[in-house]
């Protein structure tokens, strides 16, 4: 079984920078792929960035590309999300995602484990 714990949220200004972490556990973090998601409530989980598991192919959504950057260090069996540039369209609650399947993907029934969420709030 798969633990995933979030950090780094908080409370920022528009045009600011956070770095999400997520320390994963109860795995051997290099056999997995991992995503970052963010939903508000009312709203379904969105896809925000997803990364193999050598790093070698990263995948973005279109409304984080050029101002998100996910990253992942096998060693320390965690995976970053820099999120730059921010704006309070980013609000939402952060999830970290784990997939034990044969692909790197951007769906979200296709990853096995959540992390509990962090807070991301960005004032304008």
């Amino acid at each position: 079984q798969v633990q995933l714990v979030e950090s780094g949220g908080g409370l920022v200004q528009a045009g600011d920078s956070l770095r999400l972490s997520c320390a994963a556990s109860g795995g051997t973090f290099s056999s997995l792929r991992m995503g970052w998601f963010r939903q508000v409530p009312g709203k379904e989980r969105e896809f925000v960035a997803a990364i193999s598991r050598s790093g070698s192919t990263i995948y973005y959504a279109d409304s984080v590309k050029g101002r998100f950057t996910i990253s992942r260090n096998n060693a320390k069996y965690t995976v970053y999300l820099q999120m730059n540039s921010l704006k309070p369209e980013d609000t939402s609650v952060y999830y970290c995602a784990a997939n034990v399947r044969a692909r790197v993907t951007t769906r979200v029934d296709e990853y096995d484990y959540w992390g509990q969420g962090t807070q991301v709030t960005v004032s304008s």
